[in-house]
């Protein structure tokens, strides 16, 4: 089984490697704005509009842990 791992890998990786080097111009632009949307969803949006929360709000790791055990273990309404 261990054996055959790498070599599975390995066609798959070709596989996509192959299949992006043969694509088209249509589909390269198409590649380029999935990945400029993702990065503006990930990375930028998460900076500016979800803070940590639990750092802001909680001084030390036993007191974010309490919180999120609190709200996990809350009935509810």
């Amino acid at each position: 089984m261990t054996n055959k791992t790498p070599n599975i890998i390995r066609q798959v990786w070709s596989f996509y490697v192959n299949g992006f080097r043969n694509m088209g111009t249509w589909g390269k632009q198409v590649w380029l704005i999935i990945l400029i949307k993702l990065f503006i969803m990930f990375a930028i949006l998460k900076v500016f509009f979800f803070p940590d929360f639990l750092k802001t709000n909680f001084e030390t790791d036993q007191e974010r842990s309490d919180y999120v055990l609190e709200i996990l273990t809350e009935p509810k309404e």
